[in-house]
């Protein structure tokens, strides 16, 4: 069992009607806010205006239109020129996670005066950062129980995982009706890249028995409850366990004590939706059942034995190599019987860039120290299989 240093000061105030909430939450961090949400979806469904109702007596700035892979031009940019020109206090994150993504970036940016893209390329580490509250609409990213965003810049094809414990958010507030809008592609994907959050932390070399049993319990949960949102969008009991689900994808508790995974999986994704802006969770599911495939060895295999039993219910007196094989093919039918494109040529991405892709990765991904080493050709490999 590996050392660890853990804190999460995010306050979760989960359940139906929990909005109500708002203005004690955010009455002790100012009254400047800056309002960040993405194309309007919070207005179709009356959320905007309750937000605005319930903050009447602040004074409110807008940042609308971030878009799913959010982007440091213009999204961050511009948020954090508005925090700038109006002396915000506190941002107001209300939207899915690429809009909490975002917002954490202009909070730190907010408090920078150089280019905000040196604290998220790590080349500059923030000393200070604007308090960020949430409100919550799709569950899938855990951001709302993190420390972390991914950022795109789109002119150069970076992805980046940017961290630091400036941003957990203050407080988050999570209502599963919010979720009942959420459309079925997108509660897929929700439900895709929370089980890949998971398997990126029980992949790993050094495990314990404990967090064992919370992933194993976390992707029969997420299967299980998934289904369930999709078959029937306004299931209250299933729509809110896979929001705390999802919540719990992110923050670490998941793993205390295991040794790092690399996140492989994550690694080539980000290439694949700062390269092509596909949907994330569509792109891990794509690519997990590959990698699973193409790292099946005698040192991985009791790994996926385990998953394979534990997780699917797989007889486990069958030969270990056929556990192993069915457990990786139960993975690729569950994402694909909720509906996700299991190959990469279905959301628009063909052979013409994966050499440059492989490469992108190999040299900013680290993957060669990941819980099975990746090289280019690795890399390379696992793509062309995804096709």
């Amino acid at each position: 069992m590996q050392n660890f240093d853990y804190m999460t000061p995010t306050r979760l105030i989960f359940g139906r009607d929990s909005i109500v909430k708002l203005p004690e939450v955010m009455q002790p961090l100012g009254k400047r806010v800056l309002l960040t949400y993405g194309g309007g979806s919070i207005k179709k469904i009356g959320l905007y205006d309750r937000v605005k109702e319930l903050l009447k007596c602040f004074e409110i700035t807008e940042l609308s239109g971030i878009q799913p892979n959010p982007k440091y031009d213009p999204s961050v940019l511009n948020g954090v020129r508005l925090c700038k020109e109006n002396d915000i206090d506190v941002i107001l994150a209300v939207g899915g996670g690429s809009v909490l993504d975002c917002s954490k970036a202009i909070a730190a940016g907010a408090k920078y005066d150089g280019d905000p893209w040196d604290l998220i390329s790590y080349k500059v580490k923030a000393q200070a950062a604007l308090p960020i509250v949430d409100i919550i609409t799709l569950a899938a990213t855990g951001s709302e129980y993190d420390c972390g965003g991914v950022i795109s810049r789109t002119e150069t094809n970076d992805k980046i995982g940017y961290m630091d414990p400036l941003l957990f958010p203050v407080c988050s507030i999570l209502d599963p009706v919010y979720t009942f809008t959420v459309s079925r592609k997108q509660t897929a994907a929700g439900i895709a890249d929370a089980m890949n959050h998971t398997m990126e932390q029980y992949f790993a070399a050094d495990t314990t028995l404990l967090n064992d049993g919370f992933c194993e319990s976390m992707l029969k949960s997420l299967m299980e409850n998934g289904r369930k949102c999709i078959e029937n969008p306004e299931d209250y009991t299933a729509r809110a366990e896979m929001m705390l689900a999802c919540t719990y994808g992110c923050n670490g508790i998941l793993s205390l004590g295991n040794s790092p995974s690399g996140w492989p999986c994550h690694g080539i994704e980000h290439a694949l939706s700062a390269y092509y802006d596909i949907t994330h969770g569509e792109g891990l599911a794509i690519i997990t059942p590959r990698w699973m495939k193409h790292i099946l060895s005698e040192k991985t295999i009791d790994r996926f034995v385990k998953y394979g039993t534990n997780v699917f219910g797989i007889d486990a007196t069958l030969p270990k190599q056929e556990i192993a094989e069915k457990a990786i093919e139960a993975t690729y039918q569950f994402f694909e019987s909720i509906g996700i494109p299991m190959h990469l040529r279905e959301v628009g991405i063909d052979d013409s860039r994966i050499d440059e892709m492989a490469h992108h990765i190999a040299v900013n991904e680290g993957l060669e120290n990941a819980y099975a080493p990746l090289t280019e050709q690795d890399i390379k490999e696992i793509l062309m299989a995804s096709l």
